[in-house]
């Protein structure tokens, strides 16, 4: 028994015709008729009844069509789940991602991936930069987003967004109504920073220099330095990503001199092959940024 034979073979029960099965697999009924022969030789099974010129399964051939129907399902259940994985890849993606562009950026890039994809699960890891590219280089997430680089073997970084910081203060503050803030403005004021050791507050830092500010607050993310700033607790310098799609109330975000310059990256595994989901989502990604 080969494959021609089983396909004549369940073609012409679904038909009830050779000449009809014959026309559906591009060939003659003559080969129709020699390979449901060749079908009962291999198999022992009288498989047809012929009268009045008609054909007629026998129960032997009902039977043996219930045995190929499983098969012919099961191979079709493998086309679908091939094309299954070629429309969304393998399994969920997997982001990494700071606190700045996962609150602020990355729910309207989800959004977008998700309405071309929408039967892949999404999962969204947030930290800080350098556990990102950690969680990167190990493979517990499939790419990572960050604020700045760390010197993490097993990864390579691009950068997908650069812009100019903004000064944050609540709507009611006097410096609410400038245009533009420079840093002789924010002399005494009392400031919310990131932590020290931050990449990020590092490069705050280098732009107020003497520093004159009161440093008050240190808080881990910029979310949560923005909402303490509404608040009424201090200012700020931040990533305008973070006020642009938060929208918090009481929350005023003024251009700042002299520039600071706030960049976000993308990074890469380079020790394994790249989920093919991440590929579609970097289209997403650089959309939006």
């Amino acid at each position: 028994m080969n494959y021609k034979q089983v396909e004549a073979f369940r073609t012409v029960m679904l038909t009830g015709s050779m000449t009809i099965a014959a026309q559906k697999l591009f060939t003659s009924q003559p080969n129709i008729s020699r390979l449901m022969s060749q079908l009962e030789k291999d198999t022992g099974l009288r498989l047809f009844e012929r009268k009045a010129g008609k054909i007629l399964p026998t129960p032997e051939a009902e039977a043996l069509f219930r045995e190929v129907e499983r098969s012919f399902i099961s191979l079709q259940t493998l086309d679908e789940a091939a094309a299954s994985i070629r429309r969304i890849g393998v399994g969920e993606l997997r982001i990494g991602s700071v606190s700045s562009i996962a609150i602020g950026l990355l729910p309207q890039v989800i959004k977008t991936f998700r309405d071309r994809y929408p039967d892949v699960p999404v999962s969204v890891q947030i930290s800080d930069s350098p556990t990102v590219s950690k969680w990167t280089a190990t493979g517990y997430v499939d790419f990572g987003l960050v604020a700045y680089i760390v010197d993490t073997p097993g990864t390579a970084a691009s950068i997908f967004h650069r812009e100019k910081g903004m000064c944050v203060v609540p709507d009611t503050h006097p410096l609410a109504v400038k245009k533009r803030i420079r840093k002789s403005d924010l002399h005494g004021q009392p400031f919310i920073s990131l932590p020290k050791g931050d990449a990020t507050r590092t490069v705050i830092d280098a732009a107020f220099q003497p520093d004159s500010r009161n440093h008050i607050l240190e808080a881990t993310f910029a979310p949560a330095i923005c909402t303490m700033v509404a608040a009424g607790l201090g200012v700020s310098i931040v990533n305008p990503l973070v006020v642009r799609y938060l929208h918090i109330p009481s929350l005023k975000a003024i251009p700042f001199e002299p520039a600071i310059t706030f960049e976000s990256y993308l990074l890469r595994p380079q020790n394994r092959v790249e989920h093919s989901l991440s590929t579609a989502f970097y289209a997403c990604l650089h959309e939006f940024a």
